[in-house]
């Protein structure tokens, strides 16, 4: 990939600008009260929807909303809450593979804002140090890992994923058990697991900070029952480009590539964490001010 965080479309530019105090203006805290709440509806666990998250609520309070920020703990109730318009926009979705039953479900009653990265894909993974390097090795080899696969939250596509198609197309449903609880929980298993140099598989995804953090390897999927690699989304409740039009356009541009993804991640998560996401934003367009053509300033 070689594309860039373009910021907005040319069409919203002007008055983004304008709203932001960056074209000329000098009172965009008057219209900052004026403009209305969006709500943003993210599962922290989830740290790509996190980051993404805090990069709106860093550009759209500048371009003059109150944003409010909702947590949740599952990936259905976000989806239920945003086909009802409780929350606004979900700030980084999988619709294309990962949750296209949502989308089949609710899909009439949200708003594609537009992908932000296009190259997002499901895994199964092992620590580096395991001596197997495909899914289908872990046919017979269930006492190794103690007949656990270590999963996310039940309600996660990546869960009905692994448990509705990889396991029963390589046949290790009956060996295994997709042991599903949070994604905090997986990843604890798998740090006490690579610290003892003990084999355990979970599973996992890419972008995420997890993969580069513990010594893990993706393995070989030769039926391809993860699934192909799709983008990540911005969705809106439906009307929400009616609504916000300004917003609307500046969302539309948003495109990283993966350093910048990758940087944003590990600077939310990582290097700042809980409580200091807004720093870690600012920090991001500090290292990266030609990620945007119009970066929106206070």
């Amino acid at each position: 990939m070689n594309k860039k965080l373009t910021g907005m479309l040319a069409l919203g530019t002007a008055a983004v600008l304008a709203l932001a105090g960056c074209g000329g203006g000098d009172d965009s805290g008057s219209d900052s009260e004026s403009k209305g709440t969006i709500t943003l509806g993210f599962l922290p666990a989830w740290t790509d929807g996190l980051s993404t998250a805090y990069l709106l609520e860093d550009q759209l309070g500048k371009i003059g909303y109150t944003v409010k920020m909702e947590e949740l703990t599952e990936a259905g109730p976000l989806y239920t809450a945003l086909a009802q318009g409780d929350i606004d926009i979900y700030p980084s979705a999988w619709p294309e593979l990962t949750h296209a039953d949502y989308m089949t479900e609710y899909g009439d009653n949200i708003e594609d804002l537009g992908a932000y990265y296009d190259n997002a894909k499901l895994t199964i993974a092992v620590p580096e140090y395991t001596d197997i390097t495909s899914i289908e090795e872990l046919k017979g080899n269930a006492d190794r890992f103690g007949g656990r696969i270590v999963g996310i939250e039940p309600g996660a596509g990546l869960t009905g994923q692994t448990e509705g198609t990889m396991m029963p197309e390589y046949g290790i449903d009956g060996e295994y058990e997709l042991v599903t609880s949070s994604t905090a929980a997986m990843l604890t298993e798998l740090r006490n697991a690579t610290d003892k140099q003990e084999d355990i598989v979970v599973t996992l995804w890419r972008p995420f900070w997890a993969n580069d953090a513990f010594p893990v390897k993706d393995l070989e999927d030769p039926l391809g029952a993860m699934g192909e690699p799709e983008a990540l989304h911005f969705l809106g409740a439906k009307g929400f480009t009616e609504k916000y039009p300004d917003a609307a356009a500046l969302i539309a541009g948003i495109q990283l590539d993966d350093e910048q993804y990758g940087a944003l991640e590990d600077l939310v998560v990582n290097e700042f964490g809980e409580g200091k996401e807004p720093e870690a934003v600012d920090e991001w367009l500090n290292q990266y001010p030609e990620a945007f053509s119009t970066i929106v300033t206070d």
